[in-house]
C-alpha cells in the first residue's frame, strides 16, 4: 500500500515518471476579493516528491524536493492516504523554480 508521510511516498514512479504534489489554489486575489471553489484555477506549480529511474538514454533532471511548474491539465489525479498527488512524465514538466 501507497503511504505519505512528511511529503516522502512510499510509491516508485517507473521510467520517466514523476509524483508531484501540487500546491494550495490561491485564496484571494490580490486585492483581497475571495475566491470561491468553484472559479479556483488548478495549480501549475508543485513540489517533486517521487522520481523514477529515467529512461535508458534519458537520464532525469528534476529531483525530489524540486519545486516545478507543468501544464494545467498535465499528469494523472491520484489519491494516497487522502492526499491528492498528480503523476505525470517529467516532459510534463516545464521548469524547476
Amino acid at each position: 500500500m501507497a503511504k505519505v508521510n512528511n511529503n516522502k511516498v512510499n510509491i516508485q514512479p517507473l521510467a520517466d515518471r514523476v509524483i508531484v504534489e501540487a500546491a494550495a489554489a490561491e485564496e484571494k486575489t490580490a486585492g483581497g476579493i475571495i475566491i470561491p471553489d468553484t472559479a479556483k484555477e488548478k495549480p501549475q506549480k508543485g513540489k517533486v516528491l517521487a522520481v523514477g529511474t529515467g529512461k535508458k538514454d534519458e537520464p532525469m533532471t528534476v529531483k525530489v524536493g524540486d519545486t516545478v511548474l507543468y501544464g494545467k491539465y498535465a499528469g494523472t489525479e491520484i489519491q494516497v492516504e487522502g492526499k491528492d498527488l498528480l503523476i505525470m512524465r517529467e516532459s510534463d514538466i516545464f521548469a524547476i523554480v
